[in-house]
């Protein structure tokens, strides 16, 4: 039974993959490739081989990622590109059978954003269930075998560079910070999904001593942990507390806090992570 559920689970992985990729496909084929939008890489160069050469984007894709995969498989094995294999190749399919239509017109603004809305979904789900569509991405992987004194975002950082300019040079300069747009739309949108997928307050709250009891004695549904303080400007002892909580039910504890001390100061910031209790409690790797 055991052994079902891990299957049933890895199955729904790859769904949620082939969601992912063909949603990126999308994007690439119906707002991307229409305007000349090259945001980087492989994908980025099928456009500009599309252009010069007339090769499907599909057929480079596969083309480019193939060697990548074949020495990636080697060196590291199966499990290490398995979920990304999937990604990529959905890829590449979505980009063959995807129908073609005109979504933003020749609009490369509405391009540029919206395309950058949909391939930072699908790049934020792929990154959250620890897959790339390849390309870049897994060249960076690679080189960073043989250059190991910079890391991999900063390789791919140049690679993804180096498309967008051999893109700026056949496209033009305007279409290249058209691009742009869309790549910011992609990092913040990503970072969105995955910031969103794990996203809390942490609450740090300084009450007089007597009003602590008041408040502990709520049934908050959430643990809180006391530090003794002193004010160094007033010298005066005060309990300073500690809660993590979700986003929706910040709003619940600053009004349990004003009932019982309208003196008490609170300290609310953003928590992208919460492993334990009540939150995230299986942190091993998947």
């Amino acid at each position: 039974m055991k052994d079902f559920r891990a299957v049933k689970t890895e199955l729904a992985c790859y769904a949620v993959i082939i969601f992912a990729a063909f949603l990126m496909g999308f994007a690439i084929k119906n707002l991307y490739d229409p305007v000349n939008l090259v945001t980087g890489g492989v994908s980025g160069v099928a456009i500009i081989f599309k252009s010069l050469f007339n090769i499907p984007l599909w057929l480079t894709n596969t083309l480019l990622n193939i060697p990548l995969f074949l020495v990636a498989w080697r060196l590291k094995g199966w499990n290490f590109i398995k979920r990304t294999f999937i990604a990529t190749v959905s890829l590449s399919v979505s980009l063959y059978v995807l129908p073609e239509m005109t979504i933003a017109g020749d609009d490369i603004f509405l391009s540029a954003l919206f395309g950058g809305i949909l391939s930072g979904v699908g790049t934020g789900i792929l990154f959250a269930v620890h897959a790339t569509t390849g390309g870049t991405d897994m060249l960076a992987a690679l080189l960073h075998l043989k250059i190991r004194q910079y890391s991999v975002s900063q390789i791919m950082q140049v690679l993804d560079a180096m498309v967008v300019l051999a893109g700026a040079s056949v496209f033009g300069l305007g279409s290249a910070l058209y691009a742009m747009i869309a790549i910011y739309a992609v990092c913040r949108v990503s970072d969105g999904i995955l910031d969103g997928l794990n996203f809390s307050k942490l609450a740090i709250i300084f009450l007089n001593a007597v009003k602590r009891s008041q408040v502990d004695h709520e049934n908050m549904e959430r643990g809180v942990t006391a530090v003794k303080s002193v004010g160094m400007y007033s010298g005066t002892e005060r309990d300073m507390l500690f809660c993590v909580v979700p986003r929706k039910e910040i709003i619940w504890l600053r009004d349990i806090v004003r009932e019982y001390d309208k003196q008490a100061f609170l300290i609310v910031s953003d928590v992208k992570e919460v492993f334990g209790e009540g939150f995230i409690e299986d942190i091993s790797p998947k």
